[in-house]
């Protein structure tokens, strides 16, 4: 059953997705879902970056893996990065996830939680009526995100803290060379660990490697891809 929107024939929707054939499959269900909606699609962030400017959509529905540009590979990373950039200009506006890759959305739980627009995320597992439901909810500006492994479970970490998770795990960097990396002191990375591994419930334990047992756990939450 579809909801009533007085709006609904002036919707202007944009749909980010680096699959063609998904993307397009995305627009044609939306499309019969508000017949009178104005639709603009975009196949990398810079892209989208562009159309949001030109387009001013009432609603962004975006994957998560998407690259920066074109011939660059996509990552989660860069789908984290471009939404936090979208609810820092655009605080109003409402925002679906679809998306294979939802719990790296937990790097964004504090700009989620003070965002003013619609949030919802649809795992690409969902059925067309969930997605279509939670595309509702968004226009109505509600947020729903208990899908997020983490969100509810009192997990948040910092963006230093990620910082530091991202130069050891996905640069395989020093604490020396990451402190030169961040313009900090050592003993600072070293207390950035603490933090992390007491956020994560990691600590240490006879016979293991505690960076190891938080690189795992860290994969785990989906703050490192």
């Amino acid at each position: 059953m579809k909801l009533a929107f007085p709006e609904k024939a002036l919707l202007k929707i944009l749909v980010i997705d680096d699959h063609e054939s998904v993307l397009g499959g995305t627009v044609d269900v939306l499309r019969k879902h508000y017949p009178g909606a104005e639709f603009f699609t975009a196949i990398n962030a810079n892209k989208a970056l562009t159309q949001l400017t030109s387009s001013q959509p009432d609603l962004v529905v975006m994957d998560l893996s998407i690259p920066e540009s074109s011939k660059v590979t996509a990552r989660p990373d860069i789908g984290v990065q471009f939404l936090r950039v979208l609810m820092k200009n655009h605080p109003n506006l409402n925002i679906v996830v679809q998306s294979a890759h939802i719990r790296t959305l937990v790097r964004l739980r504090p700009d989620i939680d003070i965002h003013k627009g619609g949030f919802t995320v649809v795992d690409k597992s969902l059925s067309t009526e969930e997605m279509l439901a939670r595309v509702d909810w968004s226009l109505q500006g509600l947020t729903h995100t208990k899908d997020i492994k983490g969100i509810y479970s009192g997990l948040e970490v910092k963006p230093e803290w990620l910082r530091v998770l991202t130069l050891a795990f996905e640069e395989g960097l020093q604490d020396k060379t990451i402190a030169e990396r961040m313009c900090i002191s050592e003993r600072m990375v070293r207390h950035y660990w603490s933090k992390l591994q007491d956020a994560l419930n990691i600590y240490p334990e006879e016979g293991k490697n505690i960076r190891i047992q938080t690189e795992i756990r860290a994969r785990k939450e989906g703050l490192i891809d």
